[in-house]
């Protein structure tokens, strides 16, 4: 599959990196990652049926859902709330030194998917949710900086 050039392919144990030029590398997968990934598998099925017994019937829809907590399409939000809390503690950093560029992608980032995860099917709220903060968090971010370039003194050059 080709995006603007780029090419991802996965062929037994090669992959083949996505780049730009005609020239593509070869990288040979380390031959003891086959057995790591089951491994962690294996560990994960075994606390998510542990847990299972312990589930209220209540939280049962919730727990068996498609983007449920048995799926990395729950766990993924989740861990993504970080970057909230980090845009929320750059709220005490000053404004002349907030990066223009990281707040306007991280914005853009949290309004596109934001959108997708309305549109996927089963719409995933959670992460709908943390996309909305991700966009909020970073568009006050480049509200501040627009607010400190407007109010800075002009500098005679």
């Amino acid at each position: 599959c080709c995006f603007d050039g780029l090419s991802v392919y996965g062929v037994d144990n090669l992959f083949l990196f996505p780049f730009t030029s005609s020239t593509i590398r070869t990288v040979q997968v380390p031959p003891n990652l086959p057995r790591i990934i089951p491994t962690m598998s294996k560990i994960y099925h075994g606390v998510v049926n542990a847990a299972d017994k312990f589930v209220p019937n209540a939280l049962r829809p919730l727990w068996n859902h498609a983007a449920g907590p048995k799926t990395v399409f729950f766990w993924a939000p989740v861990f993504k709330w970080g970057l909230v809390v980090a845009g929320l503690s750059d709220l005490r950093r000053p404004a002349d030194q907030l990066s223009i560029s990281q707040s306007a992608s991280l914005a853009a980032t949290g309004i596109i998917w934001s959108r997708y995860s309305l549109v996927i099917i089963p719409k995933n709220w959670g992460l709908f949710s943390v996309n909305v903060f991700v966009a909020g968090t970073q568009v006050l971010q480049l509200y501040r900086a627009w607010d400190f370039s407007r109010k800075a003194p002009k500098v005679a050059e």
